[in-house]
């Protein structure tokens, strides 16, 4: 009995693989092998980045309310200290974008806070 092969199944893992290199340059885009290792190293950068991607929006959340806070003579560490003292309990997005879209309201939080 000859030996079975299943190149439909074959076929289908390779053209999964260049369908994911869709728009990569050069033989990224059709040469199977080049192709898949494109993928590979692509898709772990993709996960990797997801994490990035959270620390970077923390980072610009901080620097927000720094500026917010320091326009209404509070340093950041002592403005989120202050908060937690008096137990208010606001996350850093929602700061932020109080600082940034509404400075009237993030000021009368600075006061409430100074006291």
């Amino acid at each position: 009995m000859p030996r079975s092969i299943n190149s439909v199944a074959s076929k289908a893992r390779r053209k999964k693989i260049l369908k994911q290199a869709k728009g990569y340059f050069g033989r990224r885009k059709n040469v199977y092998t080049v192709a898949k290792n494109a993928v590979e190293k692509a898709l772990s950068y993709a996960y990797r980045d997801r994490k990035v991607k959270k620390r970077k929006f923390r980072e610009l959340w901080i620097q927000r309310i720094n500026a917010g806070a320091r326009e209404n003579g509070l340093s950041y560490s002592q403005f989120m200290g202050m908060l937690k003292k008096h137990n208010i309990d606001l996350n850093r997005k929602v700061l932020a974008d109080l600082a940034m879209n509404q400075p009237e309201v993030f000021k009368s939080i600075v006061e409430k806070v100074k006291k």
